[in-house]
């Protein structure tokens, strides 16, 4: 999660990943802040997200993203 955290700061610094769950609801990750993430998140923790797994739901909150990761890197 440590990890996770610190890509979303280099992304998007101004966030409060810690307890934020509206990260795409208060469009603080817009379009573009999601593209970058994908790539990072797939290149550093080993996983593929298939555009089926790009939703709201994945991505509003760190604890979200780190779920999704943990699924993907549980499926493969």
């Amino acid at each position: 999660m440590e990890r996770l955290i610190e890509i979303l700061e280099d992304i998007q610094p101004q966030a409060d990943y810690e307890t934020c769950t509206t990260l795409i609801d208060d469009h603080i990750l817009d379009s573009m802040s999601i593209i970058a993430l994908v790539a990072e998140l797939e290149e550093e923790f080993d996983v593929t997200i298939p555009t089926v797994e790009i939703i709201p739901a994945n991505f509003n909150s760190a604890q979200a993203m780190y779920d999704m990761i943990t699924r993907l890197q549980e499926e493969d």
